[in-house]
């Protein structure tokens, strides 16, 4: 074998399934790397819902699919009970480690046995696998450079003062490296109590940059990181302690070419591309307002009926992402506007891509940060939970390429306040037209980080080759 094989894994959700496939597949056009793509077997069927075999190997073309039962394989859908969250984020590590260990002896009874693990958020047990079978693994933060660094000092020296203070949401914290932030501004992990339902989140985390800090590979750890340099200053510099490669913004690959292709392996859900493809062809450039929360997150009935009232009443044609798990009754009502179109899921960097999108009202995860970065397309921030409240900070006030929207004490974005904003990112004003100067500078960064010779490109390159020195294999033309 005389090149690097690269083991992705992946915790089974649509947020962390595609920046993990982005990065095989880059992986894969990079000297040839051999590719093997693992998430939980839940995911999986999803992924391939036509094979026969849906717990088994998937070969296409560069990368093969193999994925490890969690034990979950009908997929965690308890997500509120806190009871059923911890015990699922127990077991599943324990079940998910012993399975992927078989895995990686089954691959390495083949010609080409794994060299290097890549594993992503919530599966730091996968460092554990990759110590037992002595092969070097390193984490993908699939995550802001900013966030890295917030949950680094966090659990080297600074979590005292956040729970001190995580009660006050206007009380500054300074964490070295970073612009000063209000604690109602950090990660929604890093201010929560034991008793939250999603405290064992923070567990988790805490396990990640445990396994980091114990990684003996290199001379300090590295971490790839869905960034690029341009655009995270602060935050890539804020942690001296550990080596942290941009390789972003990863997309997926048609988009560098400037087009996006047909559904892509990473889609847990099925669009009906050809209805709004043909709805947003038909609507003026730059007009249209696409409204997303992701994968996750459920839109309670008071937000849902203040988003429909604020849509109706802008007067600008909508095209609203509803999922079938967040469909209440005023979705007949929506869908019988002229006005808009209401799907339950699609492409979103196709739709992003595209001429008529003007605005982005979305929830902030990272990856929609990135794809509307990546696409020039400004934002109307309504950050919810996990990351996006620091994301939705860097949008407004470092990158300058969205608003963020006004809440009230109830945690609600009122359908005035969701038309004021959509009137500065897309009305005639001076600060629309700066947002969206900012949005196109960006959209240019971006995909020069990731061209051929570009920051992010040569980084990953570059890890390929020290990989393939570190494990002995001839050297690779990357």
């Amino acid at each position: 074998m005389d090149k690097p094989h690269f083991l992705v894994v992946t915790y089974p959700v649509q947020g962390h399934i595609n920046p993990a496939l982005h990065l095989a597949t880059r992986l894969s056009q990079i000297a040839g790397a051999h590719i093997t793509f693992s998430t939980a077997v839940s995911a999986h069927r999803r992924m391939f819902p036509s094979s026969a075999t849906h717990d088994q190997e998937i070969e296409d073309g560069p990368i093969s699919y193999m994925p490890y039962s969690d034990g979950y394989d009908d997929g965690f859908k308890d997500y509120g009970d806190k009871p059923k969250v911890d015990h699922f984020m127990s077991q599943s590590k324990q079940i998910a480690s012993r399975n992927l260990s078989n895995l990686v002896v089954a691959i390495a009874a083949r010609s080409h046995p794994v060299t290097c693990i890549i594993y992503t958020l919530f599966s730091p047990w996968v460092a554990g696998v990759a110590r037992h079978h002595k092969i070097p693994s390193i984490l993908y933060w699939i995550q802001s450079a900013a966030v890295f660094a917030s949950f680094y000092h966090y659990f080297h020296g600074y979590d005292g003062l956040v729970k001190a203070h995580r009660s006050d949401p206007l009380f500054t914290v300074n964490l070295p490296g970073l612009p000063p932030i209000q604690i109602r501004d950090l990660p929604s992990f890093l201010t929560i109590s034991a008793d939250d339902t999603f405290y064992s989140g923070l567990v988790t985390f805490h396990e990640v940059f445990a396994a980091m800090d114990g990684q003996q590979t290199w001379p300090k750890p590295k971490v790839l990181v869905n960034t690029f340099n341009t655009l995270e200053v602060d935050g890539l510099a804020a942690v001296d302690e550990v080596d942290l490669i941009t390789v972003g913004p990863l997309l997926p690959s048609e988009f560098k070419q400037g087009k996006v292709g047909k559904k892509e392996k990473s889609d847990l859900f099925e669009p009906d591309e050809k209805a709004y493809m043909e709805w947003l062809d038909s609507k003026p450039e730059r007009s249209v307002v696409y409204v997303s929360f992701g994968s996750v997150f459920v839109v309670k009935k008071r937000q849902f009926e203040e988003m429909l009232w604020g849509l109706k009443e802008c007067g600008r044609p909508y095209l609203w992402v509803v999922r079938k798990d967040n469909r209440g009754e005023g979705i007949l009502e929506l869908e019988e506007e002229e006005n808009g179109m209401v799907v339950e899921w699609c492409s979103q960097v196709k739709v992003l891509s595209h001429r008529s999108v003007g605005c982005f009202v979305t929830h902030c995860g990272w990856n929609s940060t990135l794809e509307s970065l990546a696409s020039g397309v400004p934002t109307v921030a309504v950050p919810q939970m996990a990351d996006q409240r620091m994301n939705a900070k860097l949008t407004e006030e470092a990158w300058g390429t969205g608003i963020r929207g006004v809440v009230n004490e109830e945690g609600v974005l009122e359908g005035n306040e969701l038309g004021r904003c959509l009137e500065v990112v897309m009305g005639e004003g001076q600060k629309g037209e700066e947002i969206r100067r900012r949005a196109e500078m960006w959209r240019d960064r971006a995909r020069e980080a990731i061209g051929r010779g570009g920051s992010s490109d040569q980084n990953l390159r570059t890890f390929v080759k020290e990989v393939t020195k570190f494990c002995g294999l001839s050297t690779v033309d990357c």
